[in-house]
């Protein structure tokens, strides 16, 4: 696991994001200049409260308004108090500390949700563990079982679910009894688990996207899909669909490749696209790092985007804009969604589900335009 608090908050993020520093931070346990380390029992004194509730404030347990919460926090900060988990851990408690379990912490779409989660933990004096699993459902399972052993307070997982329950129901079940002990679980983009969820509405975006292929006059488009498992894969090929039924145009001609949801697999995608349909004008990358795939074999290929080949993206991700040409894509707000699922974390647990949806925005830069009229392009 990767440990990320003050010092790890500032990666991912885009420019005005929040960023703090570790710099000149007090140990608890050290003396500053002669005086003794501050104590919890000091904060609850200096807020006038009791220490019971400095200890609920600090942490985020129920039973403290957040009026009353924010000023213990303010105070704590004031006086430069850093909470102790461990204590609270071998008292048999949970401590402030978050798991954020992603699929993989190099892809930029997790590495900027983690960047709102972290962000938002940080303002309420949490830290947060990162894991990844490389899309492994057993992998999920160990990691969901070893953040549990660590005690933390809360856990978020993001990434796709599965479009077969059963292949996450034993990370189900973990979640499950983490929640029946007290603990909370928000996840992001999951539509079969029973907990909080921020979800971004992949259908409509993906829709969207091929709206505006369509508009400039693609008929033969290919779909660089990530693995068929997944439900986010699932979601955006429907919203696909959808456009082209909408459009009056068969779905059913839609070439799909299904290949990892990396860089690589955007090659091997395009390559398969290339070789059997060689009269294709426009190719959908299911995410941004796909894309950068279909790009970087298209131009291997002599194959000029965008005279030649349309290709889209999706997530935009930070360096989708900085792509030769630069990539149209849709935004989803990442970092954001982050900062929601762990605000949902800090809330008390409801009888049901909460659903926190959130919008996109077609972002149309050069990697798009009309279809040239002398195809195909060639294999």
């Amino acid at each position: 696991m990767w440990q990320a608090s003050r010092r790890g908050g500032s990666f991912g993020h885009r420019p005005g994001d929040a960023r703090t520093s570790g710099a000149g931070v007090r140990r608890e346990g050290r003396t500053t200049k002669g005086r003794s380390a501050l104590r919890l029992v000091d904060v609850a004194e200096r807020a006038g409260v009791s220490l019971a509730t400095a200890s609920r404030a600090l942490s985020g347990s129920d039973g403290v308004s957040e009026v009353l919460a924010e000023h213990v926090r303010e105070v704590a900060t004031e006086m430069g108090y850093i909470a102790n988990p461990h204590a609270r851990t071998l008292a048999g408690g949970t401590t402030s500390v978050a798991g954020l379990l992603v699929y993989e912490i190099g892809d930029p779409y997790f590495s900027e949700i983690a960047s709102g989660v972290v962000r938002v933990a940080t303002e309420h004096g949490w830290s947060v563990q990162i894991s990844h699993t490389e899309r492994e459902p057993s992998a999920e399972v160990t990691q969901i079982r070893l953040m549990r052993a660590h005690r933390v307070g809360a856990i978020l997982v993001a990434g796709s679910g599965y479009v077969d329950p059963a292949m996450e129901a034993d990370a189900a079940r973990e979640l499950a009894a983490f929640q029946e002990a007290g603990g909370r679980v928000v996840v992001i983009g999951r539509h079969h688990l029973h907990c909080d969820a921020v979800l971004p509405d992949s259908e409509a975006a993906a829709a969207s996207l091929t709206d505006h292929v369509l508009g400039l006059g693609h008929r033969r488009i290919a779909v660089a899909a990530g693995p068929e498992r997944l439900t986010t894969v699932a979601d955006r090929t429907a919203g696909i669909r959808s456009a082209v039924a909408a459009h009056g145009l068969d779905p059913d001609d839609l070439f799909v490749v299904h290949a990892p949801f990396t860089r690589e697999g955007g090659r091997d995608a395009t390559q398969r696209i290339l070789a059997q349909r060689p009269d294709t004008t426009a190719i959908l990358a299911l995410n941004d790092a796909m894309a950068t795939g279909v790009l970087s074999l298209l131009r291997e290929r002599g194959v000029v985007v965008p005279r030649d080949m349309s290709v889209t993206g999706f997530d935009d991700i930070q360096v989708a804009q900085d792509l030769a040409p630069a990539l149209t894509t849709v935004r989803l707000p990442m970092s954001e969604m982050g900062a929601t699922a762990f605000e949902l974390a800090l809330r008390p647990p409801s009888a049901r589900p909460r659903r926190r949806r959130t919008d996109h925005e077609l972002v149309v830069r050069d990697s798009t335009a009309a279809p040239r009229p002398d195809t195909p392009v060639g294999a």
